[in-house]
């Protein structure tokens, strides 16, 4: 994502090339049942477009570009909206890598937990193995849980007793935090899950956390890290 569009399939398939075993993307449900890839409720930020993503035709997406025109101009245009239907053809290509698809909270919060929970599921059953479903919302993730045996990662809005408290009660295969909630230079607690941390770049810092127990570190910059790696790190898990 420091290189290329967010949530683009460029971004997605120069991580795998590079070598990847895992990606995370983020997902928004447009219309009833079908998805697509996109971070936000609107395509302001990635495509300069005042548009929410909430009712918009397929007409609408073949016209909009996600090449992300504040941060990177026009190198990427056209970048094509990719639905989650797309991505889920790709990622056998890949077959020892792993997706964290994560639904958004605005898409459940406009259409409701199961009109939106119920075709997900469906959509994500087929490559349920290559996949991980990933949330901030524990009801969507308990609704998975009840209704789906793909694995599950819970996202830590805190780091505090009742988060942790969430997380034993759901028992995710996955806890997942920005690093700079954790306190530093401690393990974090432990639990019948992998932890993973995103916002990390700098490879330093993803060794010291690694050192401390992390299972997996998501990056913005997997080149740098595994260029890192190669060198000079013990560590191998990057995401």
């Amino acid at each position: 994502m420091e290189l290329y569009p967010e949530n683009s399939w460029s971004g997605l398939e120069a991580s795998l090339k590079l070598g990847a075993k895992w990606i995370e993307c983020d997902i928004q449900m447009t219309t009833p049942g079908h998805f697509i890839l996109l971070h936000d409720a609107d395509f302001q930020r990635t495509a300069g477009e005042n548009l929410s993503a909430f009712g918009l035709t397929a007409d609408q997406m073949m016209t909009l570009s996600v090449h992300e025109p504040g941060r990177l101009g026009t190198q990427f245009h056209p970048e094509p909206v990719i639905s989650l239907d797309e991505l889920l053809i790709k990622i056998p290509l890949y077959p020892d890598a792993r997706a964290m698809v994560e639904i958004k909270e605005e898409s459940i919060q406009h259409w409701g937990l199961e009109a939106v929970m119920k075709p997900l599921l469906i959509q994500l059953e087929p490559v349920k193995r290559q996949c991980v479903l990933i949330s901030f919302s524990l009801d969507a993730l308990e609704y998975a849980n009840k209704n789906s045996g793909i694995e599950l990662g819970l996202v830590l809005r805190n780091y505090d007793d009742a988060s942790l408290a969430a997380a034993h009660t759901l028992s995710p295969a996955f806890v997942i935090c920005n690093y700079k909630k954790l306190p530093p230079d401690t393990p974090p607690t432990r639990g019948p899950w992998q932890w993973m941390l995103y916002d990390i770049t700098d490879p330093i810092l993803a060794e010291q956390w690694a050192e401390l127990g992390i299972d997996l570190i998501e990056t913005r910059d997997i080149g740098l890290l595994l260029k890192y790696v190669d060198q000079n790190s013990i560590y191998r898990q990057t995401s």
